[in-house]
């Protein structure tokens, strides 16, 4: 189980910047896996704090959430999305797990190139919220084969 965060600001909408193992970089909304027992707008709030220094007080959502089945890789992904209503602090990104090495926020005309590039669970859904800014969830599948990271097939399902 994995949160995002979609913050607005005025400047536009804040993504991190993570390093991957292989060495490559990404851009995606905060966020990250909810600890085994810790519930999901705690442990969302917790991944905000460490990536951005940024601390929520209040959430609205889910936004969206995405499915993604990867039955060659072994993975099933579940996220749930939320949009920060309320947020104090300033950007300091401190991520004790190494991997977010930035954060800004960025125009929301700017978001797409700034999110291409990565897996499209992430961009589309996000997206197409900046566009449409819908009341209530929405849900976002995926179906990903195959078992080389290079040449995997990503579909919306």
């Amino acid at each position: 189980m994995v949160a995002g965060a979609v913050i607005e600001g005025p400047a536009g909408i804040l993504l991190v910047r993570n390093r991957r193992r292989n060495g490559d970089h990404d851009w995606t909304p905060p966020g990250g896996v909810i600890d085994a027992g810790e519930e999901v707008l705690g442990g969302l709030s917790r991944e905000v704090l460490e990536e951005t220094g940024l601390v929520v007080s209040r959430w609205e959502g889910p936004l969206y959430e995405i499915s993604a089945s990867a039955p060659g890789l072994g993975w099933q992904l579940r996220v749930e999305a939320y949009r920060a209503a309320e947020v104090s602090g300033a950007l300091a990104p401190a991520d004790p797990d190494g991997i977010v090495v930035d954060a800004r926020y960025v125009a929301v005309g700017d978001c797409g190139p700034a999110l291409a590039g990565g897996h499209p669970w992430v961009a589309e859904p996000l997206l197409a919220w900046l566009e449409q800014r819908w009341e209530g969830s929405r849900h976002f599948r995926y179906r990903v084969e195959g078992t080389d990271l290079r040449t995997l097939t990503i579909t919306r399902a």
